[in-house]
């Protein structure tokens, strides 16, 4: 794990001009002059620039595989500075692999107490020595509060992973003091050298106080996502930059969503300055250096569609090339996505120069595109992707469907979590999932028998359970469980081939089988064990998605009433799950 502690930049920048009291622009002013250098030598940092415009220093490490030199950036009439790294494997060190990489700041807990990170998520948040007098539940992340020193935090669940967030939505998140009245904002203005694309999820500001800024990481993905070298491979990567922001405001000690809103402002500017001119190293590549690529998204699904229709609000993004889907196991190289317009249209701006793939993926419809082809961008190419058609995966006409194609288990049925657990009000109301023990819930719902679902007659807003679970037998003894899905064919093509189309939002170490009619046949289909995103237990409602075509022969249905049989097969405890996305039942060819 590669992980920069804060500290050092806390002691050497902070203090001097942020949580001491003093004037901002005063600190910041002799941080620049040239008769008022500051000697960071003792301290292992090295001056790359001190002028009257910036500061910026390094510390450079060898952490056994190449080397990790961290910067840090300081602009004139800037509140706050820049840190980025420039990771280096060298050809020829040996074979290893690497989980994650992040920045993490540490906080002072008598001064910070309040956290957001989105308009619906900020809060007054509970003390690091609630958590120690508290009771740890189901995993060490999360501990009912037992004897908070705030009454009203008594019986709430606390736990990091209630603050994750998407990489497409994780721009700005952070922490307010409340004397003095100072923020201290993440603020990540670009995801390109992020991993594993625009929903990847990560974790974000947490208890501590933290605040983190997260490059590559397992969480909701697993050890695919991992870096692996290779003893001959060579590799580069610059992570970052991203900006520390700092504000205040007298206000925001009655109202600390002042400096929030403030925040998100600031996040707004970064974004519309990427890339920056600033960075001195030559591995960040400028914008004057970069490419673009451009083109319109179709949509071919005939049994919906007579003929191409725009792919409107879709995902396309540049990735290291793969097969489809490959970029959310991505964590080497760059990725850059883009949303369409309601025409199918895009524009991928400021691509680094390299070798990728563009891919896609549209809500509503199934599956993941991959353009038949890699594409190379040049410095100052612009590039048009032509005749960039996905041809949804389909074998014939719908017969039936359960759920929306949209990597996500969200429109399914998600219960009120246990009476046991208190929980916490938002200002505004946020996703149910987001709330510990939801997973318990199945087995209160369902007592005695598994989830039976009728074609035609349930709804799967209330009728499907958001994660297919085990099932709790004793104390530390889970069984497998069956769900079945009833529905009736008036006339069967006995030579034909049917085709269910099964999309699967999460999977953690589970074992799906497919049965047709006949529960106790050797299955029909297995996707033998998958999954590692643990998304159940960190309060998501996706992790990794995968998708299966499965061929149903006609000899295996009946004219009137058929079944089939889904079990998740693995039982070690109660985090063995998948999490649907979409079920389709397609008639023959």
């Amino acid at each position: 794990m590669i992980e920069r502690m804060g500290g050092l930049i806390l002691g050497v920048v902070l203090q001097l001009f942020f949580l001491l009291g003093c004037s901002q622009s005063l600190h910041r002013q002799k941080l620049m002059e040239d008769n008022n250098r500051v000697d960071l030598s003792s301290l292992g940092v090295q001056l790359l620039r001190q002028d009257q415009h910036a500061l910026e220093y390094f510390l450079s490490k060898v952490p056994g595989g190449g080397t990790l030199v961290d910067k840090y950036v300081m602009l004139r009439g800037s509140p706050g500075f820049y840190s980025y790294a420039v990771l280096e494997r060298l050809k020829g060190w040996p074979a290893f692999d690497i989980e994650g990489g992040r920045i993490v700041f540490k906080l002072q807990q008598d001064k910070f107490h309040y956290m957001a990170m989105s308009n619906e998520r900020q809060r007054i948040m509970p003390t690091s020595e609630d958590r120690l007098t508290g009771k740890i539940l189901d995993y060490k992340e999360a501990v009912l509060l037992t004897n908070p020193t705030n009454p009203e935090f008594k019986g709430e669940v606390d736990d990091k992973y209630f603050y994750s967030c998407e990489n497409k939505d994780s721009q700005v998140h952070g922490w307010v003091s409340s004397d003095p009245s100072v923020g201290f904002w993440m603020i990540t203005p670009s995801n390109e050298f992020r991993s594993g694309g625009p929903n990847k999820q990560d974790l974000t500001s947490h208890l501590g106080p933290t605040v983190l800024a997260v490059f590559m990481s397992r969480h909701y993905v697993g050890k695919d996502i991992d870096l692996k070298f290779q003893t001959e491979e060579y590799w580069k990567k610059v992570l970052g930059p991203v900006f520390v922001y700092l504000n205040t405001n007298a206000s925001a000690k009655s109202d600390p969503s002042l400096l929030w809103k403030n925040a998100k402002r600031r996040m707004k500017e970064e974004v519309e300055s990427w890339p920056y001119s600033f960075p001195l190293s030559e591995d960040f590549v400028k914008s004057n250096k970069r490419g673009a690529v451009s083109g319109q998204l179709l949509v071919d699904d005939w049994y919906k569609n007579k003929g191409l229709v725009p792919g409107a609000s879709a995902y396309v993004g540049l990735a290291p090339p793969g097969a489809a889907g490959s970029w959310q196991f991505q964590s080497k190289g760059y990725q850059f996505w883009t949303r369409t317009d309601c025409n199918g249209s895009f524009l991928i701006k400021n691509v680094i120069p390299g070798t990728y793939s563009l891919f896609a993926w549209v809500s509503g419809t199934l599956g993941d595109y991959r353009y038949s082809s890699n594409i190379t961008v040049y410095p100052g190419s612009n590039i048009k992707a032509r005749n960039v058609v996905f041809k949804a995966p389909r074998k014939g006409a719908t017969l039936w469907e359960i759920g929306i194609p949209d990597r996500s288990a969200a429109e399914f049925f998600i219960p009120e979590p246990s009476p046991k657990f208190k929980i916490h009000k938002y200002r505004v109301e946020i996703e149910k999932f987001r709330q510990y023990g939801l997973w318990t819930r199945y087995q209160d719902l369902y007592p005695q028998n598994d989830l039976v679902f009728t074609i035609g007659t349930s709804n799967y807003t209330k009728d499907w359970f958001f994660a297919h679970v085990t099932r709790k037998v004793r104390n530390d003894e889970f069984i497998p469980t069956t769900w079945k899905i009833l529905f009736d064919l008036e006339n069967v093509s006995q030579g034909a081939n049917y085709t269910l189309q099964l999309a699967l939002a999460s999977a953690n170490n589970a074992e799906l089988q497919v049965h047709l009619n006949n529960p106790k046949s050797p299955p029909d289909f297995t996707t033998g064990v998958i999954g590692k995103d643990n998304a159940l237990a960190r309060h998501g409602i996706h992790g990794s998605y995968h998708f299966y075509s499965i061929d149903i022969g006609g000899s295996s249905l009946v004219a009137g009433r058929n079944i089939i049989y889904l079990t998740q097969a693995r039982s070690e405890g109660p985090f063995n799950e998948v999490m649907y996305d979409y079920i389709r039942f397609e008639g023959p060819a």
